[in-house]
């Protein structure tokens, strides 16, 4: 299984969180990590993801980038991992 490391710039929206949680589970995407800091404005959030599949990471980053509040989507690394079940 892939693991992909996503870096997501986003407006600061109560439900921005769960749209992102849900477009990623929608795409059949497991959440490994997820890391979530405010700006120092305050108007916007830094996500950084960890997320594994056997699916390209790419089909997860343009969901997520048409997300209403979501600025930007950049795939920071990838790796093959195995991981037990």
């Amino acid at each position: 299984m892939m693991q992909h490391q996503l870096a997501i710039h986003a407006r600061f929206r109560p439900e921005i969180l769960e749209r992102i949680l849900r477009v990623t589970r929608h795409r059949g995407f497991q959440i490994c990590s997820m890391n979530m800091d405010q700006t120092m404005d305050g108007d916007n959030v830094n996500i950084e993801l960890i997320v594994a599949s056997q699916k390209p990471v790419n089909l997860l980053s343009s969901q997520l980038a048409k997300l209403v509040d979501v600025a930007g989507v950049k795939i920071l690394q990838q790796k093959s991992q195995l991981i037990r079940a």
